[in-house]
């Protein structure tokens, strides 16, 4: 299992807004070859920022996968323009 980790930064004061278009695109995500799960959460201390957990089967079905299919296209006009910076994504491997 491979855990794909994302800062989002929203831009002030598109919380409510980001927050329905992630709904949206929930099902566009789920209906992805090799995906295990997802959880986004609000920073207790910092307005505007989440963090986004997705678990794969593989680097490949969110690289390889995902990334390259329409849902992602989709995924990416819903989303995209909330944030500021454009988030770095990093893979994390099972626990120690």
């Amino acid at each position: 299992m491979v855990l794909e980790q994302a800062l989002l930064h929203v831009r002030d004061g598109q919380d409510a807004a980001f927050r329905a278009a992630m709904e949206q695109t929930r099902p566009l995500i789920a209906a992805s070859p090799g995906f295990l799960g997802m959880e986004l959460r609000p920073a207790i201390e910092e307005p505007g920022v989440y963090l986004l957990l997705v678990q794969w089967a593989s680097i490949a079905d969110h690289r390889d996968g995902f990334r390259r299919s329409d849902r992602y296209q989709q995924w990416r006009a819903l989303l995209h323009g909330f944030y500021d910076p454009m988030p770095h994504v990093r893979y994390f491997g099972d626990p120690l």
